[in-house]
């Protein structure tokens, strides 16, 4: 047994913030409302129906993780949000068009509740939206403070206990680290003179930070990870995690790739495509966005198949990703991956992937279970980068000089063994001798 951490109980309300009350985010609001009422099953989220082992396989012990850990009921828990565009949470998920309309209309009184706050805008990063809900201010430090009183104002109106924030809006046009992201000096000194290296979702995050509410990134920004905002949630015992929602062709990936290489087998070329309709794939159509995304999606295979160890196997891999915007299919993204393998003797063999799935109904699960889970981190004391919750992201940040694990079923083991370590119960590492008689 391990020494128990002490776990504050869940006592109470959590807030939700959701900067972006769009597709997924209106998603994961009306089907949290709808499995409330019991109109909904929460299928694809491990909080809510994932099991854990504890002890040995002769034990029988498998709780619900739900049970097992002091998680949030889905009953306490408070939704709100920024959206640039005036719209009820009702009507962005009526415009939104992922859930069914009588889906929608079950939840309707909860959905038209919420309204969101005046967001914080940058047209410069996100070059192909534009709305009449934002804040203005003379100075970044300005609009920081607007959002710090949100919040405060956000947990006092609703009697709350504790918040998180999530962010999941749009992706941001990509912003590479800078002097002003250095250290947190730089940082507020360029929140006074609108240094326009820093982006909209950085100051959502220092917001939080400095309100001392954990923060996660859903998209693939540079954001919460630079050096700046991590020093502040270290000084601030804050928990952050990042970044961009592991959802459809990437969760592919994390899931083919182990097994490609569990069996030794070498990849030639990795080419994958997306069709997208929704806003994600209007704001992608801009380079700048893209580029932002092409760096998180391109990376994983590198960290899952390690070229370097497995040169024979995997360095001239040549991996491509396309996203096209095709506004007929809506949330509706279909992705197409075909994968050059090669096995015994070098004779080339080929894997043809057609997934027709709906990013939004993939990521709110997931923003459902990071949220939960950020708030354990805070009620155990687990401050700075969450590298547990891995399992959750396509680009997961990392303490500096790791690399990130991207096989999802090693990140699978990392959560649930992190579990464990905060109940003080025995650490899985599935070797399996206990079980036979080899050296005796």
């Amino acid at each position: 047994m391990t020494k128990k951490p002490e776990i504050k109980p869940a006592d109470g309300k959590l807030g939700i913030l959701l900067p972006g009350l769009g597709a997924v985010g209106t998603t994961l609001v009306a089907g949290t409302c709808m499995v409330r009422k019991g109109l909904g099953r929460p299928y694809g989220s491990l909080t809510q129906m994932g099991t854990i082992r504890l002890g040995k396989r002769t034990e029988n012990r498998v709780p619900l993780i739900k049970d097992f850990v002091p998680l949030t009921p889905l009953q306490d828990i408070v939704f709100g949000g920024w959206d640039i565009f005036k719209d009820t949470a009702y009507e962005s998920a009526l415009n939104a068009a992922v859930l069914r309309q009588e889906h929608i209309d079950s939840v309707r009184d909860e959905l038209r509740a919420l309204k969101p706050m005046k967001a914080v805008f940058d047209k410069n990063y996100v070059k192909n939206l534009d709305g009449p809900n934002v804040k203005h201010g003379k100075t970044k430090m300005d609009l920081a403070e607007q959002l710090m009183q949100d919040m405060a104002e956000f947990k006092q109106k609703n009697g709350l206990d504790r918040v998180v924030v999530l962010w999941t809006a749009s992706t941001e046009v990509y912003q590479p680290v800078s002097k002003v992201h250095l250290d947190m000096d730089l940082f507020e000194k360029g929140l006074r003179e609108n240094a326009p290296e820093i982006s909209p979702s950085m100051i959502y995050a220092y917001a939080a930070l400095k309100s001392h509410i954990p923060f996660a990134m859903g998209a693939p920004n540079v954001s919460v990870d630079i050096p700046a905002l991590l020093q502040l949630a270290r000084e601030n015992k804050v928990p952050v995690s990042g970044k961009d929602f592991k959802t459809g062709q990437t969760l592919m990936k994390t899931i083919l790739a182990p097994g490609f290489k569990a069996r030794l087998l070498g990849i030639n070329g990795w080419f994958s495509t997306n069709i997208l309709g929704n806003r994600d794939g209007e704001v992608l159509d801009d380079p700048g966005s893209f580029r932002t995304k092409e760096v998180s999606k391109l990376g994983v295979l590198d960290t899952i198949l390690q070229p370097d160890k497995y040169p024979e196997l995997y360095k001239n891999l040549h991996h491509v990703v396309r996203i096209n915007y095709y506004p007929p299919r809506g949330d509706n993204k279909e992705g197409w991956d075909n994968i050059d393998i090669f096995g015994w003797l070098g004779y080339p063999m080929q894997i043809k992937i057609n997934f027709l799935c709906r990013d939004s109904i993939l990521a709110a699960p997931v923003a459902l279970d990071l949220a939960l889970f950020m708030d354990l981190a805070q009620r155990s004391g687990m401050s700075g980068i969450q590298e547990w919750l891995s399992f959750y992201y396509k680009s997961p940040m990392v303490r500096e000089g790791l690399y990130p694990e991207n096989d999802l079923f090693i990140q699978l083991t990392k959560l649930k063994n992190t579990l464990r370590y905060l109940k003080g119960e025995t650490l899985i590492t599935h070797l399996g001798v206990e079980y036979y008689d080899y050296f005796e």
